[in-house]
């Protein structure tokens, strides 16, 4: 019989595949981070011993949930959304999970929320930044995001290979637009080491040199 790889490698307890049940059951149920992406992440945050991770792009909270019990003890997470809805559900997990104390959940733009995080706390503030929200505004979250990471540091943007459609010169929406720029951007940026991973649908590691 031929088994899936996550039947050997997935670890999701009844609080995630309760919430991820849950947030299939929205119509916008494809933002779902996939289970075993989460788990890389979970991954990445402790072999890194990073202790103060920035998410953009909360939805239903699950990523979250997985980066914030990797933290260490007096470790946190600042995750950024403009949705009040997915977000209830969010914390609702979190509570559940008894994380809720380590996630510092930001509503509104997330531009405006990433400068005033500048401001608030300084360059180089930042461990950790996982970038999974609208595609248009990558570029721009990207840069963000590079100024509040410390160098060593590591950046995750998920989504980089939008389903192949960056390779299609037809297709010109403003997501696609934005996921083909900063991918360009990537490519050519000397402040970082870079990977593209095909995982999921295409995940970008970037370190901060």
């Amino acid at each position: 019989m031929c088994r899936s790889g996550s039947e050997f490698s997935l670890r999701e307890d009844p609080v995630l595949a309760g919430l991820r049940e849950e947030t299939a059951a929205l119509p916008d149920r494809i933002m779902q981070i996939l289970p075993e992406e989460a788990q890389f992440l979970a991954l990445l945050i402790r072999l890194t011993r990073a202790r103060t991770v920035l998410e953009i792009g909360t939805f239903t909270g699950y990523s979250s949930l997985c980066m914030a019990r990797a933290l260490p003890a007096g470790g946190e997470l600042i995750t950024c959304d403009i949705s009040e809805e997915w977000t209830t559900m969010a914390r609702q997990a979190w509570q559940q999970a008894g994380v809720a104390d380590r996630i510092d959940l930001r509503l509104g733009d997330a531009v405006e929320t990433l400068d005033g995080l500048l401001l608030e706390r300084g360059p180089d503030c930042v461990d950790f930044v996982f970038i999974d929200a609208d595609k248009a505004h990558y570029p721009e979250y990207y840069e963000q995001s590079l100024a509040l990471t410390r160098p060593g540091g590591l950046l995750v943007l998920d989504n980089t290979l939008w389903s192949g459609r960056v390779t299609d010169p037809a297709v010109q929406d403003a997501d696609t637009l934005g996921v083909r720029k900063v991918n360009r951007t990537l490519l050519e940026d000397q402040r970082v080491d870079l990977s593209m991973l095909p995982m999921a649908d295409g995940v970008t590691l970037a370190r901060k040199r």
